[in-house]
């Protein structure tokens, strides 16, 4: 009877504990009225959709005459605009300025200033309507701690896939070339900007050592550069053996791995290696498209930012060398590009945001269609396409039920006139508005 009567004491002490406890306020219910709607998923538009928020996620989709909205509802009327997923940009620098190209600035600038405009640009990028982004080569740790303040809430931005230094072979693309001998910029770990690594062992260790610092996927750096002293973009820059190491090691670690790689031999390496994207492949070839296509690869080619560079970079400071190689790589590139899309290699929308300024990453949309996509291919290639590469289709890259409330809107039709996504006029992202120049409402 006595324990009888202590289990009845503590069942009843349960009770009152739980019964004292606040309950769990009610999910914060927006709905989001779309004139039409490109939800990602195919190449379709629907008219007069009704999509319904629930706190940061999408809770359904469905028409209008299907939704019912409650008296007193919060309502955003975007029945006069085309409503699509947060677009996404897989190729960024976000603590880059395309207004300073003097490689002085190497010497003379802290992390600290490249932290500065990472702030200024993550709301750019947002508000541009790119609502995630992967950053794959900044100070570092610079894009980690950009990522973890974004998620905080402490500043405004985009989700941030972040890598860290660019892992390069000694006198690679990024590499102090050049220079005297007792010139460095020291960093991490003794090294440069880029991580500089020669042989597998040493490639193996840097890997580990960057994902023990969180980033979210590595760089590698394949072939050489157009924005860098002393090498050519064509030529290969790691062995095959080492290149696979790298994507081994990622891999195990449950993170994805991207290659820079103009040069033809580079690229490919890169594909047989098992690297998830090939970033830019400028020069790839017909063998190239193919291993790409066998092997599942993506391609990321950065197609607008040769008319930035060759219109305004020298303004800012780009020496002679880097002109004459963009002007060699940027018409091939172009090229490429065509040829793999009519081959129907997988392509994810990337620009190398930070070459050119932050926030116009919406012009490529206009030279994709030019060399060879659709506008639905093109969109689709910055959202589903994207968010797979990314590894978060989960979540992102179309307007569905469950995943995140990452929501656009332009007043134009972007599938008639892809320029149209160049004046986002509004951004929703997880549930919370970021720009509305639409319907007159302050954002959030």
């Amino acid at each position: 009877m006595r324990r009888l009567f202590v289990i009845i004491v503590m069942l009843a002490s349960a009770w009152v504990a739980v019964a004292q406890q606040p309950s769990k306020p009610a999910p914060k219910t927006v709905y989001v009225r779309a004139g039409r709607l490109f939800d990602g998923t195919g190449d379709n538009v629907r008219e007069n959709m009704v999509i319904v928020v629930q706190d940061d996620r999408i809770h359904n989709v469905g028409p209008a005459a299907d939704v019912s909205i409650p008296a007193g509802a919060t309502i955003i009327d975007l029945s006069h605009a085309t409503v699509l997923p947060g677009l996404i940009d897989c190729h960024t620098h976000l603590g880059s300025r395309a207004d300073r190209y003097d490689e002085i600035y190497r010497f003379k600038d802290t992390p600290f200033q490249s932290a500065f405009a990472a702030v200024v640009h993550a709301r750019r990028t947002l508000e541009a309507g790119f609502t995630s982004v992967r950053d794959v080569g900044s100070v570092p740790f610079l894009a980690v701690d950009l990522r973890n303040s974004i998620n905080e809430g402490f500043i405004p931005g985009p989700r941030v896939v972040a890598s860290g230094p660019p892992i390069s072979i000694t006198g690679g693309h990024g590499d102090l070339n050049n220079y005297s001998p007792q010139t460095r910029v020291s960093m991490f770990p003794e090294e440069r900007d880029f991580a500089i690594a020669d042989g597998v062992d040493h490639v193996r260790h840097l890997v580990r050592a960057q994902v023990k610092y969180s980033v979210d996927v590595i760089k590698v750096i394949a072939s050489g550069g157009v924005l860098s002293k002393g090498d050519s973009p064509g030529a290969p820059q790691y062995t095959v053996e080492e290149l696979k190491a790298a994507a081994d090691e990622a891999h195990m670690a449950g993170r994805k791995i991207a290659a820079h790689a103009h040069g033809t031999l580079g690229i490919k390496n890169a594909i047989v290696a098992g690297i998830d994207s090939v970033e830019h492949a400028s020069l790839i070839d017909d063998e190239g498209i193919r291993l790409a296509k066998e092997h599942g690869t993506y391609l990321v080619m950065d197609i607008y930012n040769d008319d930035y560079i060759l219109g305004k970079a020298q303004e800012f400071g780009l020496p002679q060398e880097n002109i004459d190689k963009e002007k060699m790589v940027g018409r091939l590139q172009r090229e490429s590009f065509q040829r793999a899309v009519k081959a129907g290699v997988k392509m994810a929308f990337g620009t190398d945001a930070g070459v050119y300024p932050h926030g116009d990453n919406a012009r490529q949309f206009f030279y994709m269609v030019k060399f060879g996509m659709t506008p639905a291919q093109a969109i689709r290639a910055a959202t589903t396409s994207a968010a797979d590469l990314i590894g978060r289709s989960k979540d992102v890259g179309s307007i569905e039920a469950g995943k995140f409330a990452d929501l656009i809107a332009v007043t134009a039709d972007p599938l008639q006139n892809v320029r149209a996504l160049e004046n986002v006029g509004f951004v929703m992202k997880g549930g919370a508005v970021y720009k509305d120049t639409i319907t007159g409402a302050p954002a959030r």
